[in-house]
């Protein structure tokens, strides 16, 4: 079951966001890999365009694209190229260009901190039809929600293979976002999220 939280990006306590990705071990079993359901933990912003490819900024969009190179030229940054890609998490505006370490921040905390300032900005006054976008940098979370979609795979094997169900530490309802869509078709498992902010997880189970 799918739940409206885990499609808003409004409350989204940024303490929980940077941190290895999430995976709890399940009693009496490995993960696929054999890592346990041990954390990963993320490596170096990468360079994006190896997986998703940017397109023509479309109309509805502009406002987003305009607002963003207002906020980043408040933050002091200088010529920046922003990419539109549209994902089956949601639309991205990519920010490409030179010194971006100062728009990532420790662990990606000034990344995520712009990104909640942005989407309620954006969305002041807006009752209907919001649009919300994840502003990403040189790929960085991009690498991360390739990382969780591998992890939504690898526990949906687990759970076919065990025959039991397995639950996932919390996530923001952007991450859990991204696990709910990777294995929505299966139909061997069935996801749910439970539990309340800052606490509230994905647990995948058995059909």
């Amino acid at each position: 079951m799918l739940y409206e939280d885990d499609y808003e990006f409004d409350e989204q306590p940024a303490h929980i966001r940077d941190r290895a990705i999430p995976g709890s071990k399940p009693s009496g079993g490995r993960g696929r890999g054999g890592n346990g359901g041990g954390r990963r933990r993320f490596g170096p912003p990468r360079r994006s365009g190896s997986h998703d490819r940017a397109v023509e900024l479309p109309e509805s969009a502009i406002p987003a694209r305009d607002l963003l190179v207002e906020l980043l030229q408040a933050m002091g940054l200088g010529q920046l190229e922003i990419r539109y890609i549209p994902r089956a998490e949601g639309e991205y505006l990519e920010v490409n260009g030179p010194n971006l370490a100062m728009l990532i921040g420790r662990h990606g905390n000034t990344l995520e901190a712009l990104n909640l300032i942005f989407n309620n900005m954006l969305n002041v006054g807006v009752r209907n039809n919001r649009r919300y976008y994840t502003i990403d940098a040189e790929g960085y979370r991009a690498e991360r929600a390739e990382d969780l979609k591998a992890l939504a795979i690898e526990t949906r094997d687990w759970v076919v293979r065990e025959g039991k169900s397995r639950k996932l530490e919390p996530m923001l309802p952007s991450e859990r976002k991204i696990v709910h869509l990777t294995i929505a078709d299966s139909e061997d498992v069935r996801t749910e999220s439970e539990g309340e902010e800052p606490e509230r997880c994905v647990v995948v189970f058995p059909r």
